[in-house]
C-alpha cells in the first residue's frame, strides 16, 4: 500500500508526523516535521519509507477526524519561509493548451498560432526524452516563497488589486536540497495552484503577475514512485451548493512532459540547489472553471479531491484589504 505522510498540530500546539497506509495511520515518534524526517533519511542514506519503518509506531490516529478538526497542516514547511520556493510549469498536460490558447487567441484576435500552442506542441514532441537525454524546456513560473503557502483548509486570499481568484487543480512535487547540493523528491501533494486568470488573459506577458498568488496543499504527502494515472474532481461551492464541477487528470500518463524532464529544467539552475531549501513545484493542469466562464467571488469554496489521496484540499476564497505602498528615498 502507498505510504502517505501528514503533519499534525495538536490542540496544545505540539507538532507531529503521521504515517498512513490504507485506512490505518499512526504517529511517528521523535519527528516534529516531515522536513526533519527527510533530512534524517538523507543523512542516513535511506529512503523515506525506510526511515518511517525504522522510527517505529506511536499512537494510532484517525486522519479524517483530525482533518475535520482542522489539525492537519500542509505536508511541508520550514522555520524560515524564505527557504521555501513555490514554482511551477504550465502547458504540461494533454489538453492543457485548449483553454490557454482559446484565452489568448480571443484576447489577441489573431489567426496565427499563439505562443501557448507552439509551446504545447513542442512539449508533445520533446517533453518525454529517453533516459539520459535532455527534453524540451517547459513554461516556468515563480509563485513566491513559503509565506504564500497555505494549509489544506485555510483561506486562499487574493490581493485587493486582483482581477480574479481562480482554482488550478494540480499535483505538486515536494523537494528538499541535501547538504550535497542535490535535490531529493520527498513525494507528491494534491494542490490548488490558484491564479488570476483575468489578468493573464488581458496580456500573456502578465502571466508572471497572475502567478504571484497564494497556493494550497492537501494534507497528504504521497511517498514513492509517482502514479502514472491520477484522476480527481475539482469543484466550486457557493453558499453550500456546487456551482461548477469537473473531473481532472494528472500523472505522467496524462502529461506531455515527464516529471524527470520538468525536474531537470527547474533544478538545472544553481540558485535552486541551495542546501536545506524546500521546493514546492506545481506540475500544471488542463482543467479550469475560468475557461467554462465561471466568475468566482469571495466566499466561494474550492474543493479538489483525487485518489490515491484520501483527503481533499478545501479552501474558501477571500480578498485582502487594500495596502498603501509608498517608496521613500533614503
Amino acid at each position: 500500500m502507498t505510504l502517505r505522510l501528514l503533519q499534525h498540530l495538536s490542540q496544545d500546539g505540539v507538532r507531529g508526523v503521521i504515517a498512513a497506509q490504507g485506512e490505518t495511520a499512526h504517529f511517528l515518534p521523535e519527528f516534529p516535521s516531515i522536513r526533519s524526517l527527510a533530512l534524517h533519511a538523507i543523512a542516513q542514506g535511506i529512503s523515506l519509507t525506510a526511515a518511517v519503518e525504522a522510527a517505529g509506531k506511536g499512537d494510532a490516529v484517525d486522519i479524517a477526524a483530525e482533518y475535520a478538526a482542522d489539525r492537519l497542516l500542509a505536508p511541508i514547511d520550514h522555520d524560515d519561509d524564505a527557504h521555501i520556493l513555490l514554482t511551477g510549469t504550465g502547458l504540461t498536460h494533454l489538453g492543457s493548451a485548449e483553454g490557454r490558447d482559446k484565452m489568448h487567441r480571443e484576447a489577441a484576435a489573431i489567426e496565427t498560432q499563439t505562443d501557448s500552442m507552439r509551446m504545447f506542441l513542442e512539449g508533445l514532441k520533446g517533453g518525454k526524452p529517453s533516459p539520459g537525454q535532455t527534453g524540451q524546456q517547459p513554461e516556468w513560473f515563480y509563485k513566491g516563497d513559503g509565506s504564500q503557502l497555505v494549509g489544506p483548509t485555510a483561506a486562499l486570499t487574493m490581493p485587493a488589486f486582483a482581477q480574479d481568484g481562480g482554482e488550478e487543480p494540480e499535483i505538486a512535487g515536494i523537494y528538499i536540497i541535501g547538504d550535497d547540493g542535490q535535490p531529493y523528491r520527498l513525494g507528491l501533494a494534491l494542490a490548488n495552484e490558484f491564479s488570476d486568470h483575468v489578468t493573464e488573459r488581458y496580456n500573456y506577458l502578465w502571466l508572471a503577475h497572475s502567478k504571484l498568488r497564494q497556493a494550497a496543499l492537501g494534507p497528504e504527502l504521497l511517498v514513492g514512485t509517482p502514479p502514472e494515472h491520477i484522476e480527481g474532481t475539482s469543484r466550486i461551492l457557493r453558499d453550500g451548493a456546487t456551482i461548477w464541477e469537473k473531473p481532472f487528470l494528472s500523472g505522467e500518463g496524462n502529461m506531455s512532459h515527464s516529471f524527470a524532464n520538468l525536474e531537470h529544467h527547474h533544478f538545472k539552475y544553481d540558485l535552486f540547489r541551495r542546501a536545506g531549501d524546500v521546493h514546492v513545484h506545481f506540475f500544471g493542469t488542463a482543467t479550469l472553471s475560468f475557461t467554462d466562464g465561471v466568475a468566482t467571488q469571495e466566499g466561494d469554496v474550492f474543493e479538489i479531491l483525487a485518489a490515491p489521496f484520501t483527503l481533499p484540499v478545501r479552501n474558501p476564497l477571500k480578498r485582502a484589504d487594500p495596502v498603501q505602498v509608498a517608496v521613500k528615498t533614503l
